[in-house]
């Protein structure tokens, strides 16, 4: 073999191991180039639910950081649409709650996400209902695949045993075009429920289950 063949060998098989890393690198970010919108619900003024000084606001906007983190991780970009505690209601404005909404749903609704999510608690009168659940508005056909995927990966990474549910009366849910849902992480009045939000274990727990749910929503 001539030094010419040689050198053309060697540069080909250099080609093919940089492709092999190439796609190495690329299967390890599934959500490479995706476009993630996450809503921490509540902030500000506005607590959300509330059991004595757990606030639900913080525990949103805890999750909403360690899930941003983790959808990164898998090459996502990903925009939050408050980072700290404050609401997004304009100054002086007297419905603040709509005001606050209304700039959530500009912010998405402007944005080429790929996808949104709004990180919420939940809470009833009884103690006794627990377990993370996901609700969807058919305002867009792709909300509900996106439902299914995250519900089944609670049940499989938190052992939720709430099934998906559609709403179509929630003012900003209604009113966003871009595809997404409303998690509803766990609840705020269980007391198990309640300790172990506070945790950043489980609420890493949280961010996988989203994160899995997600990837398989886009390549399933």
């Amino acid at each position: 073999m001539n030094k010419y063949k040689i050198v053309m060998l060697m540069v080909f098989l250099c080609f093919a191991l940089a492709m092999q890393k190439v796609n190495e690198h690329i299967l390890d970010l599934p959500l490479f180039g995706k476009v993630i919108y996450v809503d921490p619900g509540h902030g500000g003024r506005d607590p959300g639910a509330n059991y004595k000084d757990i606030l639900e606001k913080n525990i949103n906007l805890e999750i909403s950081k360690i899930l941003s983190d983790a959808l990164m991780e898998k090459g996502a970009i990903v925009y939050m649409t408050r980072e700290n505690d404050y609401d997004l209601a304009r100054p002086n404005i007297a419905e603040r709650k709509r005001s606050d909404l209304s700039r959530r749903i500009r912010m998405i609704n402007e944005s080429a996400c790929d996808l949104y999510l709004s990180i919420h608690l939940n809470a009833t009168p009884s103690s006794t209902w627990r377990g993370a659940q996901v609700f969807y508005d058919d305002i867009n056909d792709k909300n509900k695949l996106l439902g299914v995927k995250i519900q089944a990966s609670f049940k499989k990474y938190l052992g939720s045993k709430r099934k998906l549910k559609q709403i179509n009366d929630l003012y900003m849910y209604r009113m966003i075009q871009r595809p997404g849902v409303l998690l509803e992480v766990g609840f705020l009045s269980n007391a198990n429920e309640r300790y172990v939000l506070q945790k950043p274990y489980y609420q890493k727990k949280i961010a996988k289950a989203i994160t899995e749910g997600v990837i398989n929503y886009f390549y399933e």
